[in-house]
């Protein structure tokens, strides 16, 4: 099988599996247990320069030659212009996708990251000033997101790459302790494209082990 990908169950690695899914690719699953460290293996590391997953490896890359890549948002656009599939080749409708993707990765993802941190803190003095703070950028970034949605059916008004990145993240609202009810918007594309049977396919790929 071409592609590999080495994840485990995170926002980030669910915004790979749904994009696989969705452009109808073929892959492996390794999965690489952060929670023993195996990001930190010698092995992994020539893989992902930086130790973190998802990382992905494609033995028919460019010129037919092995492919390795790594960070989320790099493999995304990769696997988009791999398919011609989720990222416009050209125009506003491209600029908009690589912008909400970017979104994502400096801002989506970080903030809400920090919240899953200090919720789980027990010691309620180390938590609450990391909590209160990242909570509050949290909820402006749903709000940042439920205006576009307001005049939008998807981030770039058709479905892209930036839909999957965002959707790792908005899948954990939870733990973001969000009500999606006050986000409407955001609401409605989070059920739409969970009903996606692709999507629910991405979400059911086993990203831990027995």
């Amino acid at each position: 099988m071409a592609l590999t990908l080495f994840a485990f169950d995170t926002p980030n690695a669910r915004k790979i599996t749904v994009a696989l899914e969705e452009m109808g690719l073929p892959f492996a699953v390794q999965v690489v247990d952060i929670t023993q460290k195996e990001q930190f293996d010698p092995a992994f590391l020539k893989i992902s320069p930086n130790n973190k997953i998802p990382a992905l490896m494609d033995t028919e890359g460019p010129d037919g030659q092995k492919q390795t890549v790594f960070e989320s948002g790099a493999i995304l656009i990769y696997l988009a212009e791999k398919t011609g599939k989720f990222l416009p080749a050209h125009g506003a409708g491209r600029v908009a996708a690589l912008e909400w993707l970017m979104f994502q990765m400096g801002g989506f993802g970080p903030a809400p990251g920090q919240v899953h941190h200090y919720a789980a803190l027990s010691n309620e003095a180390d938590k609450r000033y990391g909590l209160e703070r990242f909570k509050a950028e949290t909820l402006r970034l749903y709000g940042v997101m439920d205006r576009r949605l307001a005049a939008h059916e998807f981030f770039a008004d058709e479905l892209s790459i930036a839909d999957f990145a965002i959707l790792g993240w908005v899948w954990r609202h939870p733990r973001h302790q969000v009500d999606l009810q006050q986000f409407p918007h955001v609401q409605r594309w989070y059920q739409a494209l969970m009903a996606r049977p692709a999507v629910q396919k991405g979400f059911a790929v086993a990203l831990r082990r027995e």
